[in-house]
């Protein structure tokens, strides 16, 4: 089979810093690689994923101005995106934006779209306009949460890849935050949990020009750069040293989640979770084993001051529950069962792609 990965055209894949979409997209291409499986993926010029790549727009662009002409390019991009991969007799086009769903009518070859968004009304009413479209959504609580009257739908879990996270015994003092810097994530709820608990606090993300305020007013006034500590965004290796040396990844969040992908970063590194109810998070942290569903900022305190979870058994459970060879598998399985059922592809002629 030939499988279309097609991301947004914004981050490169894999991102540098910030891009679960892009990091989920260049695991999953990589992992359908060593499977024999052919893919190319439609994503931006600064891409380095070892695969086959094509693009429409050379240079990255992050963070987004959230005004029409970023969704304008999003749209070219995925257009462009669906024709090129239609005629190049793609077996599947495997969508992972919202804009790309509108194509879907104007081409034979079948069409997977995972759902990384979080659920609104309006998302739901749109998808609900594509009925053909094999959708996936990234947590059971995501499926049921609006999505569970699509036609065609199921769950896949997100997965990592545990062998690029090491296990880092004894664990150091210290509690991590690692997210978006904004108030459905609970960064300023983090810093409650640290002071209370008498643990110092490593937080690390991005900070979107639209929670500047948040930063500026709840999380700065805070930091003293040895018990509540910024450190921006992280790329992969100090990342992992981040959850890896940890004595807990905190995870106060205030909405609903649909999946939390740093969760099963931190548990590939031995580190247990300290959350807060919400969206998918029952599905992923396992009390007493991969860490603790908290109530209160007094209960998850006292968790990170008394919790003695062995970081193996924490890796084992993720590496049972949440892999890359897991999540692959199901893909392929999905995309094996399209094409099974499928009429030929075909389409028209797009305008010449950019290759690597």
């Amino acid at each position: 089979m030939r499988i279309a990965l097609i991301a947004p055209p914004f981050i490169p894949v894999p991102p540098v810093d910030y891009g679960g979409t892009e990091l989920f997209i260049a695991n999953l291409a990589l992992k359908l690689k060593q499977r024999g499986t052919d893919v190319v993926v439609y994503t931006n010029g600064a891409s380095t994923i070892p695969v086959e790549k094509r693009w429409m727009y050379r240079d990255s662009e992050w963070p987004l101005r959230g005004d029409i002409y970023d969704n304008l390019k999003d749209i070219a991009h995925s257009s462009w995106a669906v024709q090129d991969a239609a005629h190049d007799s793609c077996d599947i086009i495997h969508l992972n934006n919202a804009p790309g769903l509108a194509n879907s009518r104007f081409v034979k070859t079948p069409f997977v779209y995972t759902i990384h968004h979080p659920h609104s009304e309006d998302l739901s009413e749109f998808y609900g306009r594509f009925s053909d479209v094999n959708y996936v959504t990234i947590s059971d609580f995501q499926r049921r949460n609006g999505n569970q009257n699509l036609k065609r739908v199921r769950t896949i879990h997100h997965g990592v890849d545990s062998s690029a996270c090491k296990v880092i015994e004894p664990k150091q003092e210290y509690l991590a935050f690692l997210g978006r810097i904004a108030p459905i994530k609970g960064t300023h709820l983090a810093i409650e949990v640290a002071k209370k608990s008498g643990l110092p606090l490593k937080i690390a993300g991005e900070i979107q020009p639209m929670y500047q305020e948040y930063f500026d007013t709840q999380i700065k006034p805070h930091i003293d750069g040895k018990f509540i500590e910024f450190i921006g965004e992280v790329e992969l290796k100090a990342k992992n040293r981040l959850l890896g040396e940890a004595r807990a990844l905190l995870f106060p969040i205030q909405w609903n989640e649909p999946f939390g992908l740093v969760m099963i970063e931190a548990m590939a590194c031995g580190t247990p979770v300290l959350a807060f109810a919400g969206g998918s998070v029952a599905e992923i942290v396992r009390d007493g084993v991969s860490g603790w569903i908290c109530r209160s900022t007094d209960e998850m305190s006292e968790k990170a001051k008394t919790m003695a979870l062995a970081p193996s058994v924490v890796r084992e459970y993720q590496e049972k529950n949440f892999s890359l060879d897991a999540m692959a598998d199901s893909y392929l399985e999905l995309y094996q069962e399209i094409a099974a059922e499928a009429e030929p592809a075909q389409g028209g002629l797009p305008e010449e792609p950019a290759v690597a």
